[in-house]
């Protein structure tokens, strides 16, 4: 089980949304939600803000539920929750993607996104619209 940060640049009037390049693996350069695996005896919310923290440095806030998405990857099954948050402190810094970058909603669905975020993709457009 993983979880998913859908970080906007604001909850309230999302126009924007940070996209992390994969720096490894089979999907390396490829666009995802940044995020990582619960530990043992952490809700799904303290996992994300801890895996945003030590993936970006970034402090997030206003976690809200999106969606969970199910993949079937060659390899392994994945369960990713997702939540919808923003920046409330830190300093941007890239400890496990190649690239990050703000993408309008409109330029969303023409990213290359890795295979399981594009279902995440197409639920944030369709509870923004």
């Amino acid at each position: 089980k993983v979880v998913a940060a859908v970080i906007c640049d604001s909850i309230k009037d999302k126009k924007q949304i940070l996209a992390t390049a994969r720096g490894y693996g089979e999907f390396k350069g490829q666009w995802e939600f940044p995020g990582g695996k619960v530990e043992v005896g952490e809700t799904q919310e303290e996992a994300l803000i801890r895996e945003i923290k030590e993936e970006l440095e970034l402090d997030i806030t206003n976690l809200n539920y999106l969606t969970t998405v199910e993949y079937d990857y060659p390899s392994f099954h994945l369960i990713m929750h997702c939540f919808i948050c923003e920046i409330c402190g830190g300093t941007l810094s890239l400890n496990a993607h190649n690239d990050a970058k703000w993408v309008s909603l409109e330029q969303l669905a023409s990213q290359k996104w890795i295979p399981a975020d594009i279902e995440v993709v197409e639920k944030l457009l369709a509870v923004t619209k």
